[in-house]
């Protein structure tokens, strides 16, 4: 078993307050973050912001896993994750992520790259965590 941890502080009221994040180990101490209705002041993200940056970076991760353990030399995987909030009947709620992949993997068919990242897609701890809202496309670069 592994845990992370981080540590959010907020102060203040919704609308005029601010935040500071701070990680497990030194990558990120006093990182701001807003409300993810005032995300326009630079240099913050918000809840929304760090899933969507969660998700990429481990479903890049598990990607490469299960590349490198057909074989393949990885060139490069560039995910986006595209994170969306709603209003619901029961109130704001994350309903989807959206996985875009553009990757170099020499020597990949196109056909074995799809199947490997639709893997991925269901293995991802993050996905898993999400269950049901994941939603990918997947595009294997041609480099020659």
């Amino acid at each position: 078993m592994m845990q992370s941890t981080a540590v959010a502080v907020w102060r203040g009221g919704l609308s005029e307050g601010h935040g500071s994040l701070s990680g497990g180990n030194e990558t990120f101490q006093g990182a701001p973050f807003t409300s993810n209705f005032r995300n326009q002041v630079p240099g913050t993200t918000n809840p929304e912001e760090l899933l969507a940056a969660a998700h990429a970076s481990c479903f890049s991760l598990t990607l490469s896993m299960i590349l490198s353990g057909d074989e393949f030399a990885v060139g490069k995987i560039e995910t986006e994750a595209t994170i969306t909030l709603e209003k619901t009947p029961e109130g704001l709620a994350i309903t989807k992520s959206h996985l875009n992949v553009h990757a170099i993997v020499p020597g990949a068919a196109p056909e074995r790259f799809i199947e490997a990242a639709k893997q991925a897609e269901i293995e991802c701890p993050i996905s898993k965590l999400i269950q049901g809202g994941v939603t990918m496309e997947a595009h294997l670069i041609d480099i020659g």
